[in-house]
């Protein structure tokens, strides 16, 4: 193994290139062999153990280049075991598999000044196609179901709760109604979603699609009704439900657009404009009403 061209690649650059590829392959490792051991299915579990045992061969070969030893990062094997459980091993995956992506493309970038390298991306494009195929996990399986649940409850629940403000500009009677109306959609929309998967043939329980749809509009009514049991002004009560409206959207379109390979800037943008959207209609419309219908809580 050696560097070839070294008077267009400094020691300097060449040395940090070798200690960080060495690291981030030797933290893989880690990681990997975390998750396999949090996977119940045999045959995924062998799948991550070998491109764990992959990466360890990787970081040995940066290692006899680089002659020093590096340290894992303990940080990203947390953040990973910590996505791992909220999110789902699919979505700790799917996050492994972005850098298996950088890593393809910083060797490539290497290839004509690093002997030995072309194996490192054989080995990289073969943990991409590996990872694209091993795990069908439940909560992935059932994502529509859930992005159906709150996508209906952001767009409709922060309308609604925007044309409550003006209408009533009382915190507990907003919360109060905002509840029932929530409460009584999210049935309405498992029944709904019960009723659609029994009609379709891609192997989804239709109870199983109809409590994630159900639970994830109700969870949502709750996270957004909570401003108005805490503050007692209509106003600032709204911004927060807004905040937290937006905090939601971020946190599921990340999920979605890791899980699922879809742009998340494109799809965090088009349903922040829409829920807002709505809510600026829905805040004029309260307005309308209140002075229509001279009404004074």
């Amino acid at each position: 193994m050696k560097i070839n061209d070294e008077k267009s690649f400094p020691h300097a650059d060449r040395e940090s290139f070798i200690l960080r590829a060495q690291h981030n392959e030797l933290t893989e490792y880690r990681v990997y062999t975390l998750l396999a051991g949090l996977v119940r299915d045999s045959r995924n579990r062998e799948v991550l153990q070998r491109i764990a045992a992959d990466e360890l061969r990787h970081a040995r070969f940066w290692e006899a280049l680089s002659g020093r030893e590096t340290a894992v990062s303990r940080r990203r094997v947390v953040w990973y075991r910590a996505m791992a459980w909220i999110f789902g091993i699919t979505f700790a995956v799917k996050l492994m598999e972005r850098g298996e992506d950088r890593a393809q493309l910083d060797y490539a970038s290497m290839r004509d000044r690093i002997e030995g390298i072309d194996a490192l991306i054989r080995d990289e494009e073969e943990h991409e196609q590996a990872l694209l195929n091993i795990l069908d996990e439940e909560r992935v399986r059932y994502t529509g179901s859930i992005v159906l649940g709150l996508n209906d409850a952001l767009v409709e629940f922060t309308g609604a709760l925007a044309g409550f403000t003006f209408a009533v500009q009382q915190s507990r009677i907003i919360a109060m109604i905002g509840l029932i109306t929530g409460i009584s959609a999210s049935l309405s929309m498992a029944a709904s979603e019960y009723l659609s998967t029994r009609q379709e043939e891609d192997g989804k329980n239709p109870l199983k699609a109809s409590l994630y749809t159900g639970g994830a509009y109700i969870l949502t009514v709750l996270f957004l009704i909570s401003p108005f049991l805490l503050i007692a002004n209509v106003f600032l009560a709204l911004a927060w439900t807004l905040i937290n409206a937006l905090l939601v959207i971020l946190l599921f379109t990340f999920y979605v657009a890791v899980a699922k390979d879809l742009d998340f800037k494109k799809r965090f943008t088009e349903m922040a404009a829409i829920s807002l959207g709505v809510a600026a209609v829905s805040f004029l419309i309260g307005l309308a009403v209140r002075t229509a219908f001279g009404v004074e809580l």
